[in-house]
């Protein structure tokens, strides 16, 4: 029975995916959805930098952490007696466990259950990172008294955090970008072939506007980018476009879980930043990828003595490959190098 609830919450969380939530959003959705089958008295969500593994923002369940006990929980998290810590969990290849599965001594010197659970009446844990290609994108920790966390509950949590990763992978974007015009989120569903499943409103605009350029030029695009999405090893890939205009957009997809092996791609789209096309600029110019290197540094505002301490060269080999920079630029200056390429100059038009 546990598989068939854990089929349909794959599919409600790849749902919640192409809705254009904000991380917070999606995993108070996506509470709601688990809650259905893990019962629990508390429950803490974390959005989880996946370079770092350092918790970037928490939402809760129904019933929230008394106060006084938020900076306790936080402190205890990056504690160095902190057994089945979020951080830790992202690092394994079964990321779910009970406290209770742990060494009778480990789990008695636990600070997080001697200060914060126990305090407030509850003592069994059951946690989960949330990591899909390599990359933890969150976490949760589920808390009750009475009974312990059962063995069904370890499994259902186990084979939906994949699909929750992928879809806070893809709130992340949203969080980070934004939609223009208020006109709501630009997302695709497709198939594992390319074809369109679903498409939002904002998206549609997109679709005519691109396949202003060439009839069908929109569905083209879409196969590209879900086949270089299945082929990368990150589960993502990104292309960017030239509109009708002139302008770019960036499309991006994203592999979400299935059952059958067909995962279903969502794409998001967005105008072009200058940070997306500033390297596609460089390259134009035929500038080396040292080069490119040390104009970005550049850009970035970095003295020459940080350029030489960041990519280890000498200063005197920074100017040289500045002044092969400038002459293919059409340049004489830094400033004026910077005032070419500057990424907040360069965006969707």
């Amino acid at each position: 029975m546990w598989e068939g609830r854990a089929r349909a919450a794959r599919r409600d969380i790849a749902a919640l995916a192409t809705s254009g939530l904000g991380v917070a959003d999606l995993h108070a959705a996506a509470i709601e959805v688990l809650e259905q089958v893990i019962g629990d008295d508390l429950t803490c969500w974390a959005a989880m930098d996946p370079g770092t593994l350092v918790v970037s923002s928490m939402t809760s369940g129904r019933v929230r952490i008394a106060p006084e006990y938020e900076p306790r929980l936080a402190e205890t998290e990056y504690s160095a007696n902190n057994p089945n810590s979020f951080a830790s969990l992202a690092r394994r290849q079964y990321p779910v466990a009970r406290l209770s599965d742990l060494p009778y001594r480990e789990v008695v010197g636990c600070r997080r259950l001697n200060e914060v659970w126990r305090p407030l009446g509850i003592e069994h844990e059951l946690r989960a990172a949330f990591t899909v290609d390599g990359d933890c994108w969150g976490a949760a920790g589920f808390i009750r008294g009475g009974t312990d966390f059962t063995d069904r509950e370890v499994e259902f949590l186990w084979s939906v955090a994949p699909a929750i990763g992928a879809a806070t992978r893809v709130a992340v974007r949203t969080d980070a970008h934004g939609y223009r015009g208020g006109v709501g989120p630009s997302i695709v569903v497709t198939g594992p072939g390319g074809e369109p499943r679903a498409i939002t409103p904002a998206a549609r605009d997109w679709q005519d506007a691109l396949n202003e350029i060439a009839p069908g030029r929109f569905n083209v695009l879409l196969r590209a980018v879900v086949t270089g999405t299945q082929a990368a090893a990150n589960g993502t890939f990104q292309a960017r476009i030239q509109t009708a205009t002139g302008g770019w957009v960036v499309l991006q997809g994203s592999r979400l879980i299935s059952d059958d092996d067909q995962s279903e791609v969502v794409v998001t789209i967005e105008p072009a930043s200058g940070h997306h096309l500033v390297g596609m600029l460089l390259a134009a110019y035929g500038l080396t990828t040292r080069e490119r290197e040390i104009c970005l540094e550049v850009i970035s505002g970095h003295t020459t003595a940080e350029i030489a301490d960041r990519l280890s060269i000498s200063p005197h080999t920074i100017q040289d490959h500045l002044k092969a920079a400038f002459a293919k630029v059409g340049v004489r200056s830094r400033g004026e190098l910077v005032a070419t390429l500057r990424p907040d100059d360069l965006t969707y038009r």
